[in-house]
């Protein structure tokens, strides 16, 4: 039998998702902004460190 997640669990798990999510945000206006290949390559890692089944393509394109 599946028990139902604590309150608090389910807290945490949410702010975990909306920081996350924040912060592919936040790095995407980053590499809209920037200007060298090098600059956009380090971006793009982060980016995938953080959500790595990401399509990048269609991710992008938004």
């Amino acid at each position: 039998m599946i028990s139902k997640k604590s309150p608090k669990r389910r807290s945490f798990e949410i702010r975990k998702k909306q920081k996350r999510r924040k912060k592919l945000k936040k790095l995407k206006e980053k590499y809209l902004a920037a200007k060298t290949k090098e600059e956009k390559e380090k971006i793009l890692e982060k980016i995938l460190k953080i959500a790595p089944t990401i399509n990048l393509e269609e991710w992008l394109e938004e």
